[in-house]
């Protein structure tokens, strides 16, 4: 007596009296599968949230917990970690794209620019691209 494969799936092996895998019985009879639910990551009772990692319980619990914490709650009653200002140092905020957006002119002066832009041109490296090609193929 061997193993062969499912003839429905071919994936799973079953003996040859057998006529399909265990898993293509239950889908003919319209059994639905129960594989998909994910369990809550904090109890492991219960099926979680759609779109979240807990149960409607432990969500609960930890909102009743956090009652007095209200204030580092977002929109969706996830917790939002707050930093403390000392770590960071004494950083200056940004106040505007200004202080971002270095001044390319005044770096570069403008007759160098127009050769740095051709030197680094798509077009000008296919036509060197091209002439190197047709070198070659004289040289040959």
């Amino acid at each position: 007596m061997g193993f062969v494969k499912c003839p429905r799936c071919e994936l799973n092996y079953i003996e040859e009296s057998e006529g399909f895998c265990k898993i293509c019985k239950r889908e003919m009879q319209g059994e639905n599968s129960s594989d998909d639910v994910e369990l809550c990551t904090i109890c492991n009772e219960r099926p979680a949230m759609p779109g979240k990692d807990i149960c409607l319980v432990c969500l609960k619990e930890m909102n009743a917990a956090n009652d007095e914490d209200t204030d580092d709650l977002d929109r969706d009653g996830e917790t939002v970690e707050t930093v403390d200002e000392s770590a960071i140092g004494s950083i200056d905020p940004v106040s505007s794209m200004d202080e971002i957006m270095p001044d390319i002119n005044d770096d570069i002066p403008e007759g160098e620019y127009s050769e740095i832009e051709n030197e680094l041109s798509l077009e000008a490296m296919s036509d060197e691209e091209e002439e190197d090609e047709r070198e070659d193929e004289e040289s040959e």
